[in-house]
């Protein structure tokens, strides 16, 4: 998958809710814990400089994925849990400052352009997909639990000539950091790790749509276009919520009693 074009990935990135000069947004800063200003202060900027690199052809889609899903955010449950204080705080925040539920609207056609969608891929990526899923249920039969199936996605990684370079465990959320040996293949013609993410990426694609439907969560490698390394992660799956991917109005939807 090659991306959206350039001008379209502009005019969502240049339709970003610049924060207003006011006490409202002061106070509604401050009760997302300085969020909002966080993202117009130091990740908008870089946001647009991905955009345009890529508009120039120097990184790839998926340089700007990894930022725009590295946004600075409010934490509103701890797993499935939600957290009632922190949710009232954004309902508050919304009431104050319009610019809060544009930025979740905002941040969902950004994201919704660059994400993967089954129907974009070529026939080629279909078919990566189709064999990375059809491979995962070989690979993972009987594992259940992060730890069983990040070991088995390590012996994956290695049967290609992955390099392991680091391996790590927080809070059930299991990390191998590697190096892709074919990150330069073709880079001459279609820029460095093309065949890396654009390509492989898509069997991994095949993993995560296996592990999803079992309760997995596999964030497939991310990292590469700006170092040497990749890393990727598995934990337990489950309805992670956060401003500004999770809109004030979904929050007042599911409000407990």
């Amino acid at each position: 998958m090659a991306g959206p074009s350039p001008t379209e990935l502009r005019r969502v990135v240049e339709q970003f809710p610049t924060p207003p000069d006011s006490e409202r947004f002061d106070r509604a800063d401050d009760l997302l814990d300085g969020v909002y200003s966080a993202m117009a202060r130091s990740w908008y900027p870089e946001l647009q400089r991905r955009a345009d690199a890529y508009a120039d052809g120097d990184v790839l889609r998926e340089a700007v994925l990894e930022h725009v899903e590295s946004v600075p955010s409010f934490r509103l449950s701890d797993g499935a849990t939600p957290l009632r204080d922190r949710r009232e705080a954004l309902r508050r925040a919304a009431d104050a400052l319009d610019e809060i539920a544009a930025v979740s609207a905002w941040y969902t056609d950004l994201w919704g352009l660059l994400s993967d969608r089954p129907e974009d891929r070529t026939f080629f990526e279909r078919l990566l997909h189709d064999f990375g899923y059809a491979l995962a249920h070989g690979l993972f039969l009987g594992a259940s639990s992060p730890e069983q199936v990040v070991r088995r996605l390590r012996v994956a990684y290695r049967s290609v000539g992955v390099r392991i370079d680091e391996t790590g465990s927080d809070a059930g959320c299991e990390r191998t950091a590697f190096t892709c040996p074919y990150r330069n293949v073709a880079a001459g013609r279609y820029g460095e790790r093309w065949v890396c993410h654009e390509k492989l990426d898509r069997v991994d694609d095949g993993y995560v749509t296996y592990l999803r439907e079992r309760g997995i969560d596999y964030q497939r490698p991310r990292g590469c276009p700006d170092s040497e390394q990749c890393y990727s992660t598995v934990a337990r799956d489950g309805p992670r919520q956060w401003w500004p991917r999770t809109s004030p109005a979904a929050v007042r939807e599911n409000a407990g009693p």
